[in-house]
């Protein structure tokens, strides 16, 4: 050890003659396999190649610098540990995946590190087991579409992604890769939260996801389980807090998506087995509560909370696309109906009818329009004596009463029930 101590101090003094930062990858190489190399606070030159299993701890108080070409930290060897890092200046090329870190190995540690001016953060490739937890990561300074991604995983699987910040990053990522659990990050002000494409099986719950274009994409991504996520402001016309296109087996449960252009938007599934369940969850403030594109639906939409969006559910298609879902106990704030037998289910299904709805589902440029004064016109005028028999959209038979207070009151009223 004193002889690293020893290396150190004469390529600090070489730094300070040549106004080069010390190579890392001289004590990387002098770390024997299994050891522990902390370097004393200070700024070093990269990149690094990992080759054995060592840990590398900057504890808070080391930068690694990459020289603005490549990747910085490249870990072949299983059962590595990166941790306490200041991680920048990666390279700029798409082509080559410039990352911050490169995971190309199983059962590694990379946690409580800042990667920084990265075009990519962390990059896990072939990568199974491993543990990527509590590292703050923001991309290089440019249009939103040419970043690079927080955390990308190519063919990488059963890996833990937990407690992260990603601040101006392109996306988190995930091309043909299963089993991941993405748990408790914050991603912001960034393009998509996630995306998965070709990617089964994985857990997405507890992230907190606001201010992208759009919250969480699932592309032919089967058994997905989408849970306890907060998802907010992507307000931008194809934003969606959740979207989701030929998937079977995905369960959306318990998730609040609030402030959004549609809250979440899933096409018509070609088989039965495509269906999405969708429960618990809270739609507030959005434009849409949920949308559905295709000819015919058949996912299941149960127990969730329906409050303050412009409007709650619409279809792009025919009237089977929003029909022939399963609606059931869902709460609706516009529920016109009462509880006389007090079991907290409406007395009359609630029937959901399109009136000047129609105008832009069938014509999209007419949602400039939408909350005007002239729509608000029409559409009183239409509900009060409609020229033609309007269209039902979709029934659910047993809504669910929504909890208000009133000290005053037990009655139950327009979908309100009225607790002291």
């Amino acid at each position: 050890m004193k002889f690293i101590t020893l290396i150190f101090i004469l390529l600090s003094s070489f730094g300070n003659i040549t106004y080069a930062y010390p190579p890392l990858q001289l004590y990387v190489e002098l770390t024997p396999a299994g050891g522990t190399l902390k370097p004393p606070p200070g700024k070093y030159s990269g990149p690094i190649v990992i080759k054995k299993p060592i840990t590398i701890d900057g504890a808070g108080k080391v930068e690694l610098d990459g020289g603005g070409s490549g990747t910085v930290i490249s870990i072949l060897a299983n059962d590595s540990v990166i941790r306490g890092l200041h991680i920048t200046h990666s390279g700029t090329s798409h082509d080559s995946v410039d990352a911050g870190i490169l995971i190309e190995a199983d059962n590694a540690l990379v946690e409580n590190n800042v990667l920084d001016e990265v075009l990519f953060g962390v990059h896990l490739r072939n990568a199974n087991n491993n543990i990527v937890r509590g590292n703050r990561v923001s991309s290089l300074e440019r249009d939103i579409s040419i970043r690079g991604d927080g955390v990308r995983m190519w063919y990488a699987h059963d890996n833990l992604i937990e407690n992260n910040i990603l601040h101006k990053v392109r996306d988190i990522a995930s091309n043909n890769s299963s089993g991941n659990r993405i748990l408790g990050n914050d991603i912001n002000d960034s393009r998509i939260g996630m995306e998965f494409v070709f990617s089964p099986d994985n857990e997405v719950s507890n992230n907190t996801i606001t201010n992208n274009i759009t919250g969480i994409v699932v592309i032919y991504s089967e058994g997905m389980k989408i849970y306890g996520n907060r998802l907010s402001r992507m307000r931008r016309l194809t934003g969606a807090g959740i979207s989701i296109k030929e998937s079977h087996g995905v369960v959306v449960v318990n998730n609040e998506i609030a402030h959004c252009a549609v809250g979440l938007r899933a096409n018509s599934p070609l088989d039965p087995l495509n269906r999405m369940v969708a429960e618990g969850n809270l739609f507030t403030y959005n434009v849409l509560g949920l949308y559905f594109y295709g000819e015919k639906g058949g996912h299941i939409i149960r127990r969730n909370r329906f409050v303050n969006n412009f409007t709650d559910v619409l279809g792009s298609g025919g009237a089977m696309t929003v029909k022939d879902n399963v609606w059931l106990e869902n709460q609706w704030d516009n529920y016109r109906g009462f509880d006389q037998n007090n079991d907290g289910i409406g007395d009359r299904p609630h029937d959901v009818y399109l009136f000047s709805e129609r105008l832009w589902r069938d014509k999209p440029m007419l949602k400039f329009f939408r909350g005007s004064p002239v729509m608000n016109a029409l559409d009183f005028s239409l509900r009060l004596a409609p020229f033609d028999r309007p269209e039902l959209q979709f029934s659910d038979p047993k809504p669910r009463l929504i909890e208000c207070n009133n000290d005053d009151s037990l009655a139950k009223v327009g979908g309100c029930i009225i607790n002291n």
